[in-house]
């Protein structure tokens, strides 16, 4: 899942949700002396990996990568991540409770309160998905598209990532019947990670 969703489903905790937003610039051991990370943004990081750990096993994410590889062969979970997004955006409402324009406003003033805690890649990052308001652009095929191109331009290799929208046109009443399939299956799971990770605290 990408960014949307790893923010969601932190669950209203900021020192989750600055360890789900790093987790990607962690390497190794989060709880090492080199990170320098507070245990409660630690289980974020480990919170971020079960999330990847139980999307990269889905069958319905196996699904939509299947429909996406012969365009962009390794990289096609990268578009799978994006497009998910975009109908947990489309249906953030029926699926958490509450509205995209309350959930995006607090997922940035967390990362904007919490800078010390981040990594200099992920400030970064996060000020500038901020200025160009990512998850709220997740809603519509163009948002969705600048940011499949701009992690195209990223790859060290040719990715079809830069023209994967084509194929999210193509499909995309089956890549949102997987991930009507799929979310509910990873909430229930995330949950009980996320309480085990927060108990552990």
């Amino acid at each position: 899942m990408n960014i949307l969703a790893h923010a969601y489903l932190s669950g209203r905790h900021s020192e989750l949700l600055i360890g789900n937003f790093i987790g990607d610039f962690i390497k190794g051991d989060p709880a090492g002396s080199r990170h320098q990370l507070t245990p409660g943004v630690v289980a974020g990081v480990r919170l971020h990996r079960a999330i990847d750990t139980f999307t990269d096993a889905h069958p319905d994410v196996a699904a939509v990568r299947d429909l996406l590889h012969p365009r962009c062969h390794k990289y096609a979970g990268a578009a799978v991540d994006i497009f998910f997004d975009h109908f947990l955006a489309i249906n953030f409402l029926s699926l958490t409770g509450e509205t995209l324009a309350e959930f995006v406003p607090y997922f940035y003033q967390t990362l904007q309160k919490n800078q010390a805690a981040m990594p200099l890649n992920a400030v970064r990052m996060a000020d500038y998905m901020t200025r160009q308001d990512w998850l709220s652009n997740y809603q519509f095929t163009e948002g969705i598209d600048r940011s499949l191109k701009g992690v195209a331009r990223r790859t060290v290799y040719p990715s079809g990532l830069d023209t994967v929208i084509e194929d999210f046109t193509t499909y995309y009443d089956q890549i949102g019947e997987h991930f009507a399939y799929f979310w509910p299956s990873l909430v229930e799971h995330i949950q009980q990670t996320r309480t085990s990770l927060l108990a552990s605290l």
